[in-house]
């Protein structure tokens, strides 16, 4: 059974622009360490940052939590799986909010100007 979908697109220059207007502000408001060590370490960095900010929007939209019921963005942490599947740490309200009887996916893509993130959440099936 399927709880929740919610995908996201952003324009990876919105991004970039946000960076450098605020820069630490917003790194640090958006972004966990892991996720920020992860993405600034790459070439083209803003693309990655981008990728996450989609997750967090799409894993939102799919919760339908609000920012009422305690959303916070660093309660959202993306990582890559040693495959470069990207996987989600919950912490916090929003990881109770899912609780132990449902699961989340979610998948990226990305083209030079934008980034897309799909997030679903299903239910858990004993076998």
């Amino acid at each position: 059974m399927i709880f929740g979908i919610g995908i996201d697109i952003i324009e990876i220059e919105r991004i970039k622009k946000s960076v450098q207007k605020f820069n630490d502000i917003f790194l640090n408001k958006i972004y966990t360490k892991t996720e920020l060590d992860y993405c600034l370490s790459k070439k083209n960095q803003y693309q990655h940052l981008a990728a996450r900010f989609a997750a967090k929007e799409a894993i939102a939209k799919a919760l339908a939590t609000g920012w009422s019921k305690g959303f916070r963005w660093k309660d959202i942490e993306i990582y890559n799986e040693s495959s470069g599947m990207p996987n989600v740490h919950l912490h916090g309200h929003i990881k109770e909010f899912l609780g132990t009887d449902k699961s989340l996916k979610i998948t990226m893509s990305h083209s030079e100007h934008y980034v897309t993130c799909f997030a679903i959440i299903y239910a858990n099936q004993s076998i």
